[in-house]
Order: C-alpha cells, then sequence, then structure tokens
C-alpha cells in the first residue's frame, strides 16, 4: 500500500513534499510524490527561483499510476501547497479516481494557506477553492489556526470558540480534524497546544514552544505527514496526537538546539521511531 503526496517541492530546505516524503518513509510507508511546484527554496526566504508546474502535470502522472495498474494499491491521498487553483482541481479527480478504485482510501489535506503574522502566501483563488470544494471532500483535515479560521470565518482566540470551528468543519465533511497549531488567548506561559477532534470528543495535547524568530517553514507538512501514517496504522486519534506530538517536538527541539532555519529532519529521524519526549493527551 502506498501515499499518494501531491504537493510542493523545493531544491533545497524543507517545505511540502521534501518535509512529508522522508518521514512517512521512515515510518513504513510507500510513497508516490507528486510535485505542484518546484521552488529552489520555500518563499518564506522572500526569492526564490521555479515554477508552478500546473495542473495538467498531475493530471498526467496519476493517469499514469492508473494505466500501470497501481493506483487501487494506494491508501491515502494527501495533498498541501496547490501552486494555483486548477492544480486543486486536479487533486480532487485523483482523490476521486482513488477512492473509485479502492474504497476505504482516505483523504487528508492540508489546507495550506497562510500563518499567524504572515497572512496569506498563496495565490487568489486557492483559499476559495478550498473553503468551497476541497475540504468537503477530505477524510481528514489538518489546518493551522489561522488556516481554521480562514475555512470558518471564526475568531479563534479562545479554546471554546476553536471548538465551535472545528464542528463547522465536521459539518463540510472531514470526518477528522487536526488543528497543527493553537495559541489560545488567554495562555499564561509560553506553550503550543495541537487539538484533534472525530466529531464526537476533541483531544489537546500542549509543548514548550521554542521561540524561532522567523517560525519555521515545513512544520505543518511535518506534522501532518507523521498524523496520517500513524493514524493509518491504529485508527484511534487520541493515540494518533500523542506519537504525533511527540516526533514534531523532537524534530523541531533538535532544530532549535542547532539555530538551523530548516527542520532537523534528517539529523533528528530517530525521533519519528522513538520520540525522546512523550506529552499528555487530554480529552477536553
Amino acid at each position: 500500500m502506498a501515499v499518494l503526496s501531491i504537493q510542493s517541492h523545493v531544491v533545497y530546505g524543507y517545505a511540502g513534499n521534501t518535509a512529508a516524503v522522508f518521514p512517512l518513509q521512515r515510518l513504513g510507508r510507500e510513497v508516490w510524490a507528486v510535485n505542484t511546484v518546484e521552488f529552489s527554496n520555500h518563499t518564506g526566504y522572500g526569492a526564490w527561483q521555479g515554477q508552478v508546474l500546473g495542473a495538467g502535470l498531475v493530471q498526467d502522472l496519476v493517469q499514469g499510476l492508473e494505466e500501470r495498474g497501481v493506483l487501487q494499491h494506494c491508501e491515502a491521498v494527501l495533498s498541501g501547497y496547490l501552486g494555483d487553483a486548477e492544480v486543486g482541481q486536479a487533486i480532487m479527480e485523483a482523490v476521486r479516481r482513488v477512492k473509485h478504485l479502492r474504497p476505504g482510501a482516505l483523504y487528508c489535506c492540508d489546507p495550506v494557506m497562510g500563518d499567524v503574522g504572515r497572512g496569506f502566501y498563496v495565490k487568489p483563488g486557492i483559499p476559495e477553492i478550498f473553503k468551497q470544494e476541497v475540504v468537503a471532500l477530505a477524510d481528514i483535515v489538518t489546518p493551522n489556526q489561522f488556516e481554521l479560521e480562514a475555512l470558518t470565518g471564526l475568531d479563534t482566540g479562545t479554546l471554546e470558540n476553536a471548538r465551535r470551528a472545528i464542528d463547522l468543519l465536521h459539518a463540510t465533511g472531514p470526518k477528522v480534524v487536526l488543528v497543527t497549531s493553537f495559541r489560545g488567548n488567554d495562555r499564561q506561559d509560553a506553550h503550543i497546544d495541537m487539538l484533534v477532534s472525530d466529531g464526537s470528543q476533541v483531544y489537546r495535547s500542549r509543548t514548550p514552544e521554542l521561540p524561532f524568530d522567523m517560525g519555521m517553514a515545513g512544520s505543518g507538512d511535518l506534522t501532518t505527514s507523521i498524523f496520517l501514517s500513524h493514524y493509518l496504522e491504529t485508527g484511534d486519534i487520541q493515540r494518533t496526537l500523542e506519537l504525533t506530538t511527540a516526533s514534531v517536538y523532537g524534530i523541531m527541539k533538535a532544530t532549535f538546539d542547532a539555530q538551523s532555519r530548516e527542520l532537523y529532519i534528517i539529523h533528528a529521524q530517530n525521533e519519528l521511531v522513538a520520540p525522546s519526549s512523550l506529552f499528555e493527551v487530554v480529552c477536553w
């Protein structure tokens, strides 16, 4: 079985498929990577070279997999940074083809649009296609706090409002909602939460917030890939959140300690399979 991962690719550093493919492989998943853009580096540097690869290439590559007779062996589709809205249409087509050939296959959508402090950093039309079409097709959706607000129109400064927003996302279609980063307005110390819901229970994990000067590109892609792999294995959102939180924090801590601007995914790869710290997951 394999995961079809359709998202961006950078030559230098870690974002999109470069942040997602190796963690999935290290956790024992076969990965078929389809790149939506090919950039020299992630856009957080403010300058880059490369191009959006376009919907046609996504369609051609998925068709080639179907022609080889392997698409029915896909257990999940993972999508992230689109490049443009037409790529979103191609991804939805790919998801429908996979689900037709393999009923029960999951679609995990990371609705990459922006982040707190940066605002939107995608092309016009992308937020709209996520909100109006793509998220409704997903089994699992993994927004950060900014994206949760963009998808629902709610201010999520409190856990209560975050839960309301999560319920609104469930109502559009996804069975599982993972909020990859949450900071409440009432925080008393420097921590960051992850929230996950299956529509009946909401669980929260909490770790220290590491004071990166400029944030850390690719952390959402990393988080989503780890979560998807463990969820495919366990089907248990509480256990999946526990394992995901531990691995993500371990890699982020190694990155911070090295004062690296890029994720320490390779150097700290043991955190993927044997995390050095575990954090309590509570039902909320």
